[in-house]
Formats: C-alpha cells, structure tokens, sequence
C-alpha cells in the first residue's frame, strides 16, 4: 500500500469515558498506532473533538453545558488539557504536534482559508503531526462549521487527502438502527451515496458529542464528490487503524469518485 494522506477525526466519545474524563489506556494506544502510521511514511493530520468534553470533566461539570458561555468556557479549559495530552504522548513517540483551531470564517474568507493550507503544507513538510479543532472558545452554533465530521471533510478535501477515517463509537453504517433493530447489518462498501442510504442516517450521537450518522454521511458525501475515500469506524480499539490504512474491509467504506 502506498503512503497516503490521512485525516483521522476522532470523537468524543472515542477520547473520553462517559463520565466526561479522559480514557487514559485508549488516547495512548491511539497516539501510538497513528505515531507508527507516522513512522511508516504516512502523512497524518489529526481532526480531534472533546475540548468541551474534557472541559466538562476538569470543571466538574455533571453534564454537557447547554448555554453557549459555558460550552465556552469547558473548551477554553479543555483544549488546554486535550492539547497537553497530545503533546506529552506523541513527544514519547518523538512526534512534534501544532495546533490549529480553525472557524467558519477562516474557512470561507478564501485568503484565511489560504493561509491555513499554506501553514498545513508547510507542518507536514517539517515532519509536524497538525491537530485540528473547531474554535469553540469563539464559535457559536450560530457561526461554527458545527461538527468535526463536516471538518474532518473539509480539511481532507482541501489537503487533498486520500482518505479520512472518523473514529467514533459505532463500528459504522448499519441497514438499521442497531440499538433498536438487532437483525441490522453493517454496510461495509457504499460505492455511491443514493437517497436510500441517506434514508439510514438517525438522530445525534452520544450525550458528550455532536455528531450522529447524518453529519458522518454528510462529510462522506463533501469527501466521495473530491475522489477522497472515507471511513466510519469504531475507535474503541485504536489497532484497527492498520488495518484501515491498509485498505482491509473495516467499518463502512466510502468510495471517492474518481476521474
């Protein structure tokens, strides 16, 4: 397999307990597995969520805020110890990190937009791991891009990767609800996104997150339309990365048109 371009997004519920807390075992197991991708010549860029969740723990919060001025204020707090942990786990792998946080006006001001390809290029020319967030200290629902799957999307497509990968706590694109109907199946190609697999796409996901199916199919349709492929996953075992990079049938597969 040839060394490729891959944005992995990962979720909150991916990074965190339900208790809002950091899952020490599995960042580690993920900062290591993407460090190894890293050392096996692939280019890495990293879309992570769980500011606001991280924030939520640090500040003691019993639940997810719902007023914009607190959500605020938990991603202030948590990006500080979401960037830390990053830093100190990719340093004993001997990766550099770089944060950007990026709004929905450095996205769609085409010379800010610009300027952020031009700091991603020149990150991976220096060997650099980027990690990228959503401004949530700054952006409001109102303002903000919304999801890190629709990111994820965005910054693949403008990166020119060749696959995204959204790790998240469903092993991928079922012909049912699984919770609700047990007989569901896992769709593990979807060479085109027709009405009838929008259709499949529920409600949001967990209650630390955002994201549900519908923004995960929605950022595989910006990706597939580009000729990038993109993958849902489950991230409960980081492992499964190599198998992903190795274009092994994991999760639901999106195919990118391509020529």
């Amino acid at each position: 397999m040839k060394n490729q371009r891959i944005v992995v997004k990962i979720g909150t519920s991916t990074l965190a307990h339900p208790t809002g807390l950091l899952n020490i075992r599995r960042v580690e197991e993920l900062c290591k597995v993407l460090s190894d991708l890293k050392n096996a010549g692939h280019e890495i860029i990293l879309v992570s969520s769980g500011a606001i969740g991280m924030g939520v723990g640090k500040l003691s919060l019993t639940q997810r805020p719902t007023d914009i001025p607190t959500k605020q204020a938990a991603a202030a707090v948590g990006q500080c110890e979401l960037m830390y942990t990053y830093d100190k786990l990719f340093a004993e792998h001997n990766h550099t990190v770089a944060q950007i946080l990026l709004t929905a006006y450095d996205v769609d001001h085409p010379d800010r937009f610009e300027n952020f390809k031009n700091t991603m290029h020149r990150l991976l020319e220096l060997k650099a791991l980027p990690i990228i967030n959503e401004n949530d200290t700054v952006a409001t629902e109102e303002l903000g891009i919304g999801d890190n799957d629709t990111l994820g999307a965005i910054v693949a497509v403008s990166m020119e990767a060749d696959l995204l990968i959204l790790l998240s706590d469903i092993n991928g694109l079922y012909t049912a609800d699984p919770h609700t109907h047990p007989e569901a199946t896992l769709i593990s190609e979807i060479p085109e996104i027709t009405r009838e697999i929008w259709d499949l796409a529920g409600g949001a996901g967990s209650s630390l997150g955002t994201g549900g199916m519908a923004t995960k199919l929605q950022a595989a349709s910006i990706c597939t339309q580009s000729g990038c492929d993109m993958v849902i996953a489950n991230g409960a075992e980081p492992a499964i990365l190599y198998d992903i990079a190795e274009g092994k049938p994991v999760g639901s597969r999106f195919r990118g048109k391509r020529g």
